[in-house]
């Protein structure tokens, strides 16, 4: 069973896809935990649904990575595995690359004002110590270039990628010690925006991705030494 504080019955006509968005939104916010057994009776009895939707849902899920089948047929939340996210840092820094080309000739000071009091927004969250806060405001700031570039096709491949990156950031946000140095990035992003100069402006958005990824990576490193040496 799901213990949550935010416990949800689906309402809308979609109930395939709200089953999924949420459970999906649970596993990448850690409500449902990596390894943790999902019982489709269970799941589908706390969000009010028949098992139908909720077994279509984590097929979906298991396709996309977030959930696994084991061979006794038992379905478990997958685990949090670093093998590949470089991957997946350098599909999003690629394609956001593109949306900011995209974007760039309708980006405008009230775009640069809101992306701002987002970062600032951010930094609120980062100095709180709320991880769910300083993630989706992270994700904000670079939606609204992405959104400003009016390719929705890129923008549904952005999202689902960026959903295993979250789940991640949120995973080893305590454990990340200058996890604030995302906000100078960001800034500097809108400078070179102000300037108008769009070769800076698509190599500091690299760089901010670039550096999120190191971030993480030096993390896992530090974790996985310190498992060693308790072996």
């Amino acid at each position: 069973m799901v213990h949550s504080n935010s416990s949800q019955k689906i309402k809308r006509t979609s109930v395939r896809e709200e089953a999924y968005m949420i459970l999906r939104d649970w596993i990448v916010q850690g409500i449902l935990t990596p390894g943790q057994q999902l019982r489709d009776k269970e799941l589908a009895e706390q969000l009010g649904v028949s098992r139908t939707p909720i077994r279509e849902a984590l097929l979906r899920l298991e396709d996309e990575g977030f959930v696994e089948t084991k061979p006794s047929r038992s379905t478990i939340v997958s685990p949090i595995r670093f093998e590949g996210v470089l991957n997946i840092y350098s599909m999003v820094w690629t394609l956001e690359k593109l949306a900011m080309e995209q974007a760039f000739d309708f980006i405008e000071e009230r775009h640069l004002i809101e992306m701002e009091a987002i970062n600032h927004e951010g930094k609120k969250a980062i100095d709180e110590g709320n991880q769910i806060v300083a993630v989706q405001k992270d994700n904000d700031f670079h939606s609204i270039y992405i959104n400003l570039s009016k390719n929705d096709e890129l923008k549904r491949i952005l999202s689902g990628l960026k959903q295993k990156l979250i789940r991640m950031e949120l995973f080893y946000f305590n454990q990340v010690s200058d996890v604030h140095l995302s906000v100078d990035e960001h800034a500097q992003i809108i400078q070179a925006l102000r300037s108008g100069n769009l070769t800076l402006v698509l190599k500091v958005i690299e760089k901010n991705w670039k550096e999120s990824y190191f971030r993480i990576q030096a993390n896992t490193e530090c974790v996985k030494s310190g498992e060693e040496k308790n072996e």
